[in-house]
């Protein structure tokens, strides 16, 4: 398969501090790719990056063909990606459906794809009177999701989706990803290796600023080694 999405030898500064070193992979089309990774060594600045939030020193972005180095957020995300960001960060006092019809990048997008999206968050579909602040951490996550399915976006990235729920709402949350597998092209990023181990397709370790291990899901979880070491997970 071809890649949707290459990041080559990439570098970021945050103010002073140098948080990517190199950073390269690829994320095939139409696969869910997980970055994992001890807390502090990039995985979000990744994200970042990618959307132009804090912009690359050196290194390309590949984007369908396109490089995205350079170019601003908004002109990124017009191209078909989608950014569900760390805590979610939705509009708490507007309803469910405000916060939907916010996505839209055309006008009608949300009655284009609300069968669809109903169908992978039906909790939403019952709530979308409700301001977005009176839903539960599970429910909330799921409409920061869903918001980035509401344009046709090729490239969904994901930033800690179970981050602060239950287990019971993790598995919901991962369920619903698993779901899109195949429909949209997804890199997640995760700490919580229990929680991705039977969803992803592909993964990514980072450590320090770098990509050091990429493979097929299954290869990583066969190598407890590796999980120890970079994960701090035991089996």
């Amino acid at each position: 398969m071809d890649a949707v999405l290459e990041l080559k030898e990439v570098h970021t500064f945050v103010g002073s501090f140098h948080i990517l070193k190199g950073v390269s992979f690829a994320v095939k089309a139409g696969s869910l790719t997980v970055l994992l990774g001890r807390n502090g060594v990039g995985k979000t600045t990744t994200l970042r990056t990618i959307m132009g939030l804090w912009p690359a020193t050196q290194g390309s972005i590949w984007f369908l063909g396109e490089e995205l180095r350079g170019r601003p957020t908004d002109e990124i995300a017009r191209r078909g990606i989608g950014y569900v960001p760390e805590h979610r960060a939705i509009f708490r006092s507007l309803t469910v459906e405000e916060n939907l019809k916010l996505a839209e990048r055309r006008r009608g997008d949300l009655a284009r794809r609300a069968d669809w999206i109903f169908h992978l968050f039906p909790d939403l579909k019952a709530a979308l009177k409700k301001p977005a602040g009176l839903l539960s951490g599970g429910q909330q996550q799921m409409l920061a999701i869903a918001r980035a399915l509401v344009p046709e976006n090729r490239l969904l990235l994901i930033d800690e989706p179970s981050e602060g729920l239950a287990p019971m709402l993790v598995e919901q949350v991962m369920d619903a990803i698993h779901k899109l597998r195949g429909e949209v092209s997804i890199l997640l990023v995760e700490q919580n290796f229990h929680a991705v181990q039977h969803v992803a397709d592909h993964y990514l370790l980072m450590e320090d600023g770098r990509v050091v291990r990429s493979g097929p899901m299954a290869e990583l979880r066969e190598n407890r080694g590796w999980l120890e070491r970079y994960l701090g997970v035991t089996l």
